[in-house]
């Protein structure tokens, strides 16, 4: 293969890859909807779950199809709607507080800059695992680019 043949399966790649991204996402984004609804659902039908859910993962949930900041005493008041149990826990607040800054150090939440006095948080995309990979290719890319301009204006 010929170095244009690389590149132009590195462009696909890096397209195809993106695309995926974009998909992942809204995935990700329905089936959070999805959760938060089967478990009000249950709630309201007298079902009680077989499976616990975690504080991490109820928050994650709520985080994710709220799509707005929230703070953490408003997380708990939709975590007590869709039917979590929260009575588990001796200061329900305080292990939300904790599990949210956990998520954001994590880079799943972010600190929101409502201008308000209380902390809230906003979802975030979750960190990619080959996005190192996918930034150099990018950043070859470019600098490819512009090398190449740079011959051109010397020809």
């Amino acid at each position: 293969m010929s170095a244009d043949e690389y590149r132009r399966a590195l462009d696909a790649a890096i397209k195809e890859y993106e695309r995926l991204s974009a998909e992942r996402q809204r995935l990700d984004t329905r089936l959070s909807e999805l959760a938060q609804s089967i478990g009000t659902l249950s709630r309201l039908c007298g079902f009680t779950p077989t499976v616990p859910w975690g504080l991490t993962d109820a928050c994650r949930t709520v985080m994710r199809s709220v799509g707005r900041p929230m703070t953490p005493s408003q997380v708990r008041d939709r975590l007590t709607a869709i039917g979590f149990d929260l009575s588990i826990y001796a200061n329900a607040l305080a292990a939300i507080h904790t599990t949210l800054k956990r998520l954001a150090e994590s880079g799943e939440l972010a600190a929101a800059a409502d201008g308000a006095v209380k902390r809230s948080y906003v979802w975030q995309r979750p960190p990619q695992t080959a996005s190192l990979a996918l930034d150099n290719a990018r950043i070859a890319r470019a600098v490819e680019t512009v090398e190449n301009k740079v011959r051109r204006r010397r020809r």
